[in-house]
């Protein structure tokens, strides 16, 4: 349906409007803090606990250890939040499909989504595609933080005598990092959106596990329908985690809670 990004976003605003660019973006506002917040924090939990002792750098395999540990303990608040944004980003596509078959689909929303699922599926409806959802978001951390912590490594430090990076330091080691590590994970990432779209336009293929969606998009696509979307990721997640690891670490919350940091 779409043969770019800029031919997707041309013909969804010619479609939905300017706001049809933000389907989905109130299940993301909701949930992606608390994602955030248990991958940094269990991130830098692992880390403490894998520590070799004082003064000693913690070795490459540790770290990706640690967040191995971090992107598994995230997926409890990133499966839901993702199955949700989804179907509500490919309503839309859906929709056109319909209309163009001459048939119409009635409108959603992330609390009907989600009270359908609960009334349907029970609480196990919210983590259809899990084990995709942790494939990448175990991938990407295994990735993210050792590759940041190294980049960030390399910089200035404060002159306060903290030993911590400067400002712009951390938010480009995290930009860097982020766009890498999603690059990498792009087809995971492309496997578990196909595997949570509920709501199939006609003729749209269906699958039934992880296995299936490889062996399905391998055989009719090739390889590179794994790397679909994978500049558009690089984008968003470059800044998200330039801003999210930067805040982080100038102690914001600790700030706002009166705590030392």
């Amino acid at each position: 349906m779409y043969s770019s990004m800029l031919d997707c976003f041309r013909k969804t605003y010619k479609a939905e409007g300017y706001f049809g660019m933000y389907r989905g973006s109130g299940v993301n506002i909701l949930l992606i803090t608390p994602e955030k917040a248990i991958k940094l924090a269990a991130n830098d939990f692992f880390r403490h606990q894998l520590s070799p002792g004082p003064g000693k750098a913690l070795p490459l395999e540790r770290e990706m250890m640690a967040g191995a540990g971090a992107g598994f303990c995230q997926i409890v608040i990133t499966t839901p939040m993702e199955l949700l944004k989804i179907q509500m980003q490919d309503a839309g596509r859906v929709a056109a499909a319909a209309k163009a078959a001459g048939k119409t689909v009635p409108k959603i929303s992330a609390t009907s989504l989600t009270l359908e699922l609960l009334k349907t599926k029970g609480i196990l409806g919210l983590y259809r595609g899990t084990t995709a959802t942790m494939l990448r978001d175990v991938s990407f951390s295994v990735v993210y933080f050792p590759l940041f912590a190294r980049l960030n490594a390399l910089g200035p430090r404060k002159s306060d005598g903290s030993g911590e990076a400067v400002f712009w330091c951390s938010f480009l080691s995290g930009c860097v990092a982020g766009s890498t590590a999603a690059l990498f994970v792009n087809p995971f990432d492309v496997v578990k959106t196909r595997l949570q779209v509920i709501n199939k336009a006609a003729g749209e293929r269906t699958y039934s596990g992880v296995g299936d969606a490889i062996t399905q998009t391998l055989k009719h696509e090739g390889v590179t329908a794994f790397f679909k979307g994978g500049a558009c990721r690089m984008i968003v997640i470059a800044p998200l985690f330039g801003i999210a690891q930067t805040v982080y670490y100038l102690g914001v919350a600790e700030k706002l809670l009166g705590y030392s940091k």
